[in-house]
């Protein structure tokens, strides 16, 4: 069978998606940089947690319309599906996305599709074709380009792929109808047709606001911590309201989306981007006074007891109930605990984590046990139904016991 389409990047996105293209009978090439995880997918397996996609995975292996390798091949779409990180001062770089587009650049003929899915600024899409048809100019206007960003939850993703909306922007309107007609081969939800420029920009936006909402309700807790309210308690009534809907605080915010994608905007648009720029600054330093806190905690519990408190760190994932760490604020929470606490008893706990290359994890039974002080770091569903032994200082930064 003639492969149809080459997807580059297989993580927590790339991956999924080429298993539900696979799952329509559609042949694709997934291609990774880590011959690891080449070799999971070929035997059928996965490398991250994401309910339902062991099962795709492994019947679009064994059915063979997913194969993965470490370099691309001919086919008729090209999806990117790489990261954008950041470089200098939390300035995006896209040189894994030109790195993969360098990579299918032999491989690019007439009529074929060029899809960027990755976390791009605005204007990406349009550098990229600019790119391509300096490298190989006898394409223009013969291949169509677009943008199209996916907006799913991890832990749901497999649904979510299939049902959420999406927004398509192509270069050019033969390109937005082309990418459409792709993506309505395994979408359910409506496909909104745009430009590229306003599709980059709809991605970033909608994590923006997340990020903004999610600010509110952090301020809200240091705010309540200083005026000795509870704000769990709080929000509740305040939601009552029926034209309000405040979101819960956490310790901070993660992931690769909610925690990056204002810097995007941030970046190009410093002078104009004010709310969004100090939303990222509130969140920010939210997992600094909880480090702070916690740093608290510990002196008091030593002036009163006389000795080092033994503290149970609870979760590590950026959000509850996955295994993503992806820009974790409750990483660097702990990484703060472990710089303060000297030769003190540590317990590190991530149900959803088997180990970690800095972090030697405990079973949570036995950090509860064990500790001192207990810090809730993230809302896992085991952490919820603990009993809590009278005599434990806690720390609940995520509403584990919220009224």
């Amino acid at each position: 069978m003639s492969t149809q389409v080459v997807t580059i990047g297989l993580g927590y996105i790339g991956l999924p998606t080429s298993a539900l293209i696979a799952q329509n009978k559609i042949a694709v090439h997934g291609v990774d940089i880590s011959q690891h995880v080449v070799d999971t997918i070929n035997a059928g397996k996965i490398h991250i947690v994401e309910p339902d996609l062991d099962k795709a995975v492994a019947e679009a292996v064994q059915a063979g319309y997913l194969k993965a390798a470490t370099t691309p091949i001919e086919a008729n779409t090209y999806l990117i599906v790489v990261p954008t990180p950041f470089k200098g001062n939390h300035e995006p770089d896209i040189s894994y996305v030109k790195a993969a587009t360098t990579a299918i650049l032999p491989l690019l003929k007439e009529g074929d599709l060029y899809i960027i899915e990755s976390t791009s600024p605005v204007g990406t899409t349009e550098k990229m074709m600019e790119y391509i048809f300096t490298e190989r100019p006898e394409l223009e206007g013969k291949i169509f380009l677009a943008y199209c960003p996916e907006r799913v939850l991890p832990g749901n993703v497999m649904y979510e792929l299939v049902h959420n909306d999406r927004v398509i922007g192509g270069v050019n309107e033969a390109s937005t109808q082309k990418a459409v007609a792709f993506y309505s081969q395994f979408v359910k939800g409506t496909l909104h047709k745009t430009n590229a420029r306003t599709a980059e920009m709809c991605k970033l936006t909608e994590n923006s606001s997340r990020d903004v909402q999610i600010a509110f309700a952090n301020e809200l807790s240091l705010i309540c911590d200083k005026a000795g309210i509870n704000v769990w308690e709080l929000i509740e009534l305040a939601n009552k309201h029926p034209r309000v809907n405040i979101l819960q605080p956490g310790c901070g915010v993660g992931g690769h989306c909610i925690a990056v994608d204002p810097y995007f905007i941030v970046s190009e648009f410093p002078m104009e981007s004010r709310i969004i720029g100090q939303a990222r600054e509130i969140n920010n330093y939210k997992s600094f006074w909880c480090a702070e806190k916690v740093k608290s905690a510990r002196l008091e519990f030593e002036l009163k007891q006389g000795r080092q408190p033994a503290i149970a760190v609870m979760g590590l994932a950026f959000k509850p109930n996955i295994d993503d760490l992806r820009e974790s604020p409750a990483i660097y929470i702990a990484e703060r605990i472990l710089q303060d606490s000297g030769d003190a008893d540590l317990f590190i706990v991530e149900p959803n984590v088997h180990d970690h290359k800095v972090f030697k994890l405990t079973d949570y039974k036995e950090a509860i046990e064990k500790a001192d002080i207990i810090v809730f770091l993230v809302a896992h569903n085991e952490f919820k139904a603990l009993e809590i032994p009278q005599d434990k200082v806690v720390l609940d930064f995520c509403g584990i016991k919220r009224l």
